[in-house]
């Protein structure tokens, strides 16, 4: 199979949302979840308020291009129980997971005590239950895997460690609340586009080849650091088990609103949304102040993970 050397199609019409389509006051859209529901895309995306604390807004969209936002945020920080203590300095980068009937909903809570993964649950993006606070600090980027293994959840993670450096994890849980067996599975590669850190990107979603997982990668230089995108597969019985890392990024940082902003040389996903014309919509944060998407061919990240592999460890 020939691989096209754009590997990402952006939209054209890229930046999709900005501050200016929101309502209400915000410094910046960016780092959004997002999924397919009832035919229509919902979008759950970070705004900075403008005293720099993050909260999460909503918009919908026909064609998962084209967004509209609510004319109130969909998440805010909690103002009581154990979640406000947690969440007193703003919620971020929330990612949506499907799951049996439910949407999970893994979002990072800052607080004075560090940052540390809450989640929530939804089935019709109306209301929400926040369920629990399910790691200490300091710990972000959960995606939980859509399908339950050997009756256990599966989630990847990225604690914060100076001795196995930024990598991505996988723990179980029985029942959402209580996680364990946790076990690094991927590290970032000496001199690599993603030697600094990496982390989950996007929730997992299914091929026939594994589960497909787009994740996020970053490379310092004199100039500060980059954040690209990656690809990984997963073994469709055992998560656990890397069938492939790409060896070469899918995206990084090129057009002016991912170059330059809030932070620059950012691409940075929390979302994607697999078509069934064998493509998937990848959304990204572009230097964490605008939105941005693009579309990709699942058989064309597939085979950079098959054939153009680097080790995970």
């Amino acid at each position: 199979m020939t691989i096209r050397n754009s590997i990402v199609e952006r939209y054209n019409k890229n930046p999709i949302l900005t501050k200016d389509d929101v309502p209400y006051p915000v410094a910046t859209v960016h780092n959004a979840g997002i999924v397919k529901h009832n035919d229509r895309y919902i979008m759950l995306f970070r705004s900075h308020r403008y005293n720099g604390r993050s909260i999460i807004g909503r918009a919908d969209s026909e064609d998962g291009f084209f967004f509209t936002v609510h004319s109130k945020p969909f998440l805010t920080p909690a103002t009581d129980n154990t979640f406000a203590e947690y969440e007193e300095f703003g919620i971020e980068d929330l990612r949506i997971c499907p799951v049996e009937d439910d949407y999970l909903l893994t979002y990072s809570a800052y607080s004075r005590h560090g940052v540390r993964i809450a989640l929530a649950r939804t089935r019709d993006f109306e209301q929400v239950e926040r369920v629990a606070l399910i790691t200490q600090a300091d710990l972000r980027n959960v995606v939980i895997f859509p399908k339950k293994f050997g009756g256990r959840y599966v989630r990847l993670d990225r604690p914060h460690s100076e001795i196995s450096p930024w990598s991505i994890w996988i723990s179980y849980s029985p029942d959402l609340v209580h996680w364990g067996d946790s076990r690094v599975i991927m590290k970032p590669v000496p001199y690599h586009w993603d030697e600094m850190k990496i982390g989950p990107g996007a929730p997992p979603f299914r091929t026939d080849k594994g589960w497909l997982h787009i994740y996020h990668g970053v490379f310092k230089t004199m100039a500060g650091s980059v954040y690209r995108l990656g690809v990984a597969l997963h073994n469709l019985n055992d998560p656990a088990k890397i069938v492939g890392v790409s060896d070469q990024w899918i995206l990084q940082p090129e057009a002016p609103w991912e170059v330059s902003g809030y932070v620059p040389n950012v691409v940075f996903t929390c979302g994607a949304v697999p078509e069934d014309d064998g493509t998937v919509k990848i959304y990204w944060g572009g230097a964490d102040t605008v939105m941005c998407a693009g579309t990709a061919v699942i058989d064309d990240l597939v085979q950079l993970c098959l054939t153009n592999t680097r080790s995970a460890l």
